[in-house]
C-alpha cells in the first residue's frame, strides 16, 4: 500500500475513533441483528394473555386455542405416562388416543403470544417444561421438537427466531423415555442462532 494512502486511512480512523473496517462491519451487524426475531411472551391460559393485553382479548383468546389444538397434534407421544413423566416429570402428562392407540403426551405449560413479523397475525406456539430435575429441560421452555428456549418463566418478554415459531409436523409415531430431543438438536433460540444444522425429530 501506497504511503499516502496509508495515511489517508490512519486520518479516516483517528476521525471515527475506531478501524474503518471495524466500523463497516459494525455497521452491517447493527443493521442484521434481530431482522428474522420475533419479541414474544409466555402465557400460561388466556385469561392471564387477556389481563396482560386486555385491548388484544379475542388474540389471545383464538392464539390459546390453537396452541392447545397444535399441543395435541405436536407434542411428542409415549406408549405408557412412567416414560412420559421420565422425560416431563411426575403429574407432567395427559392421555392422547390416536387411531385407537392410548399413548400419553406432555401437557402444554404456556403458549407463546406476540405479534409475528408479517404484522397481522400472532404467535400460538404451545411451550413444555420438565418437572424432573434430571432432565436436560428441566426448568426450560422447550417447543414441541426439543428445541430450548430458555429458562421458564410467564410474562417475561423474550426474542426468538422464526425457527421457534415454525409449524411442526404432525406425530404419529412414539418415543421412549428420554427421547425428547434426543433427535432435535437441543440449542438456544433466544436472539439468533448461527447453527444452520437440522435433525430429524418424531413427526411425520
Amino acid at each position: 500500500m501506497k504511503r499516502s494512502k496509508r495515511q489517508l486511512l490512519s486520518r479516516m480512523a483517528d476521525r471515527i475513533g475506531k478501524p474503518v473496517g471495524a466500523a463497516i462491519a459494525g455497521s452491517v451487524m447493527l443493521s442484521a441483528c434481530g431482522q428474522n426475531e420475533t419479541e414474544v411472551q409466555v402465557y400460561q391460559s388466556q385469561d392471564d394473555c387477556r389481563n396482560s393485553n386486555p385491548e388484544l382479548a379475542e388474540q389471545c383468546r383464538a392464539a390459546y386455542q390453537q396452541a392447545l389444538a397444535e399441543s395435541a397434534e405436536t407434542a411428542p407421544k409415549y406408549d405408557s405416562r412412567n416414560d412420559c413423566e421420565a422425560d416431563f416429570g411426575g403429574g407432567s402428562c395427559t392421555p392422547y388416543q390416536y387411531q385407537g392407540n392410548n399413548w400419553f403426551m406432555p401437557a402444554m405449560a404456556g403458549f407463546m403470544f406476540g405479534r409475528l413479523l408479517d404484522g397481522n397475525r400472532y404467535s400460538h406456539t404451545p411451550v413444555y417444561t420438565s418437572r424432573n430435575p434430571y432432565s436436560p429441560y428441566y426448568g426450560q421452555w422447550s417447543t414441541a421438537n426439543g428445541y430450548r428456549l430458555g429458562k421458564a418463566g410467564y410474562g417475561k418478554r423474550i426474542s426468538v427466531g422464526k425457527e421457534a415459531l415454525a409449524p411442526k409436523p404432525k406425530v404419529t409415531r412414539t418415543i421412549s423415555r428420554g427421547g425428547f430431543g434426543s433427535t432435535a438438536q437441543a440449542k438456544s433460540s433466544w436472539k439468533s442462532s448461527k447453527s444452520t444444522s437440522r435433525s430429524r425429530g418424531w413427526g411425520g
